[in-house]
């Protein structure tokens, strides 16, 4: 009964005409048309002082697992009061497993969501051999039952869809370093440029591989409604699907894409141009839409990455000029600006520095399509409360100009 009674909940949520509205706002805003910014709030790690663990009443590790999810979207509704979309939906994501690229690297730390560092297992260039494409393996029969446990719950209440989020970026440089190392990739740029570009030939091909599996194999989702895409925003827009969409068979092209680069900041402009770009730029070209960037800053790599087709969604990160990046992007692409984090982050918020750093952000992208992001919150200090003050903050501050 836990799980039906929060399900009734979000039910309740989800018949509100302001969800009506928000998706309206979010379609106007993902095509481009003139509307006032977009707030979203994902308190990641701090979501775990938010819904804490005696709050869950589940006893179950599955049964958990989905009072967390629904006590998001019910939270999300109904204290957060972002411009968050919420559905009388619950997604069953298939039951399946991927194998790693041939080697794994070696963690240590990163407990409960923490730092850590990492032994990375391609010691030498010269065995890029023995590495191999993953491969997905999906379990129908046990997401079979999977997706009737969750209909037999939720039957009447909730429409139940199977639907994975297979990757969260293709950009690749996260694997490449957890392979090889963050600074040996430095240095490998200017030691061994030749096997650096077969190693990253390697990564893209293998990155085409698993889309042209999931693609062919009907199992890439419809990310053009209420899904999160990219880092930040959601996929709302009437230019996708395009022209002979089938519902049951979502290729590439009806999809939104996603890239970036955060792990290879600090090279230069032509390094990136080099040894990263030309191997993301043929798998985003697959794709009807693509966002780009995420906590890299973006306006020195803005040359090569405008190249990008489709390219709608643009991050604006706490370390970027924003205001170059504001003329760079006008009204032409989604200007995704990711707010500070670390205001968030003690028990009380220093109200006056947030209005401030969202006000001036809204001044300088005043001729953008401006959305607010709120996210890669390690801690909110121990106080929920400051993300639902941020977002009230965020509504006034708009409302001000």
């Amino acid at each position: 009964m836990i799980l039906k009674d929060l399900a009734f909940e979000l039910k309740e949520i989800a018949s509100r005409p302001c969800q009506k509205k928000k998706a309206d706002f979010w379609l106007a805003h993902n095509d481009l048309q003139p509307v006032r910014p977009m707030v979203f709030c994902d308190p990641e790690n701090g979501w775990s002082e938010i819904i804490t663990q005696d709050m869950i009443l589940c006893t179950t590790e599955l049964g958990k697992e989905w009072e967390m999810m629904l006590r998001k979207e019910i939270c999300w509704g109904n204290n957060m009061k972002d411009d968050k979309v919420i559905e009388a939906v619950f997604d069953v994501p298939y039951v399946a497993k991927e194998s790693n690229w041939g080697m794994n690297e070696k963690r240590i730390g990163g407990d409960d969501g923490g730092s850590y560092i990492w032994e990375s297992p391609l010691k030498s260039l010269n065995e890029i051999d023995k590495l191999h494409f993953p491969e997905i393996t999906v379990d129908y029969q046990n997401t079979k039952k999977l997706l009737e446990i969750a209909k037999e719950i939720f039957d009447g209440i909730l429409e139940v869809r199977i639907k994975n989020m297979w990757w969260w970026s293709l950009g690749m440089t996260m694997i490449l370093v957890n392979l090889r190392g963050l600074e040996t990739i430095m240095y490998d740029m200017y030691d061994y440029p030749d096997e650096m570009h077969r190693l990253m030939e390697f990564l893209r091909d293998g990155h085409l591989h698993k889309l042209k599996f999931l693609e062919e194999n009907g199992l890439l989702p419809d990310n053009t409604g209420n899904t999160y895409v990219g880092s930040g925003g959601f996929g709302y827009t009437k230019e996708l699907p395009k022209s002979g969409f089938d519902p049951k068979h979502v290729r590439l092209i009806d999809m939104w894409g996603f890239g970036e680069s955060q792990e290879t900041t600090t090279i230069s402009p032509e390094m990136f141009a080099e040894f990263v770009f030309p191997y993301q730029l043929p798998i985003l070209e697959k794709f009807g839409l693509n966002c780009y960037g995420c906590c890299e800053p973006l306006e020195k790599r803005w040359k090569y990455i405008k190249e990008i087709p489709n390219l709608r969604r643009v991050s604006v990160s706490p370390w970027a000029n924003r205001s170059e990046m504001a003329d760079l992007l006008q009204n032409n692409y989604i200007y995704s600006c990711k707010l500070n984090p670390a205001y968030l982050a003690v028990p009380n918020m220093d109200e006056e520095v947030i209005r401030k750093n969202i006000r001036d952000t809204i001044k300088t992208a005043k001729n953008c399509v401006v959305e607010l992001i709120m996210k890669d919150n390690n801690t909110l200090g121990g106080n929920a409360n400051n993300a639902y003050r941020w977002v009230e903050i965020a509504f006034e501050e708009i409302n001000n100009v």
